[in-house]
């Protein structure tokens, strides 16, 4: 890499690292005020609130990824030609495609590296706080004191009072055969579950005959009954759960568990396609803004390039969000829903920046 190019990458990732560093103090400041509601309660003290919203900024960096890396790139873009310096490269021989791709290759590290913290630490770091939140308030954790779930598992449909982690208790499975029709009902006061398999205790198992006009009922106790599952604790974790606030792996099981079941998955599979779109998005709004900039780097004030990059940063998200409603709504593809508005101002904005580059 050229000692230009190097150059231009180095300006652009610090006014990122910059506009990162100012969007989180920004959150973290409002966030600590909304803590500070809490703090009196217990033994919440003022530490803890500070020790709570910090341990969040990894996963609110990764929520909020493409507007802050795209204020960055306008920014830097806009030092760049504010000074003269953008000037000086394209008088050198550098040409707009040429700055627009060391632009985008600059975006795409970061984001790359944005996502791996978000996929990676920002999970273990969120569940840390929240359950050391909780702890300091005397209540229990979403994960070890859930206050019971439904869910459906092949042909059962299981009903659990009480979830601690690995102990269940007031367990009922209803299984139905290929007809729909109740086959077997089998309860029991407590189980372990080891992830994939439930140890039940004290059961009793109601089996239904159909004897043409009359149902025959037979039941058996046993004092041990172990019953096999698709679904792990993780899964029933998540089902408290919003998709954003899911790992992309947790959503993926949670997509392929619900399509086995023949359920409804359309919400996660909005939130799995507007991740894995986040980056063309991204490409999508910097080159639109490299058309703002290279179209006026005499007359625009860096406020007003502020306010551009802010306003596309707004809009895109706007139309993901739209695009996947929509989907939902009218029963359409949403990957298709989320990719066709970054395809076509891809494609429109390319075709002006060639048409700059020419004249």
């Amino acid at each position: 890499m050229k000692i230009r190019d190097r150059y231009i990458a180095k300006t652009l990732l610090t006014y990122t690292l910059i506009v990162l560093l100012v969007w989180l103090s920004i959150y973290s400041f409002f966030s600590f005020l909304a803590e500070l509601n809490t703090v009196g309660d217990a033994n919440y003290t003022i530490l803890e609130a500070f020790k709570y919203v910090l341990l969040q900024m990894p996963g609110v960096a990764y929520d909020q990824a493409s507007p802050v890396i795209l204020l960055g790139c306008v920014l830097g873009m806009g030092h760049l030609a504010t000074t003269g310096q953008l000037l000086i490269f394209r008088v050198a021989g550098v040409s707009i495609l040429k700055i627009t791709w060391l632009t985008v290759k600059s975006a795409l590290i970061f984001i790359i590296f944005i996502i791996l913290i978000g996929e990676i630490i920002a999970p273990i770091l969120t569940n840390y706080a929240e359950n050391a939140k909780s702890n300091v308030l005397n209540k229990n954790s979403l994960s070890s004191n859930q206050q019971g779930f439904w869910i459906r598992d092949g042909g059962n449909f299981i009903n659990v009072k009480n979830n601690n982690g690995d102990l269940f208790s007031g367990i009922t499975i209803i299984e139905v055969n290929p007809s729909n029709k109740v086959e077997r009902v089998t309860r029991s006061d407590n189980a372990l579950f080891d992830g994939s398999l439930l140890k039940m205790k004290n059961s009793e198992i109601f089996s239904i005959n159909d004897l043409g006009l009359f149902e025959n009922i037979s039941l058996k106790e046993r004092n041990f009954h172990n019953k096999t599952v698709s679904f792990d604790q993780d899964l029933i974790d998540s089902l408290e759960k919003e998709p954003e606030d899911l790992t992309t792996w947790m959503i993926i099981k949670q997509i392929q568990f619900l399509s086995d079941n023949k359920l409804r998955s359309g919400v996660f599979k909005v939130e799995l396609y507007n991740r894995l779109v986040k980056p063309l998005t991204l490409i999508a709004m910097i080159l639109m803004a490299m058309l703002f900039i290279f179209g006026s780097t005499r007359d625009t004030t860096l406020g007003r390039k502020i306010f551009f990059g802010v306003a596309l940063g707004l809009t895109f998200e706007l139309i993901s969000r739209i695009g996947g409603a929509v989907s939902l709504s009218f029963d359409l593809n949403p990957l298709f829903s989320l990719i066709l508005p970054a395809i076509l101002v891809m494609f429109v904005s390319m075709i002006l920046l060639i048409h700059k580059s020419r004249s």
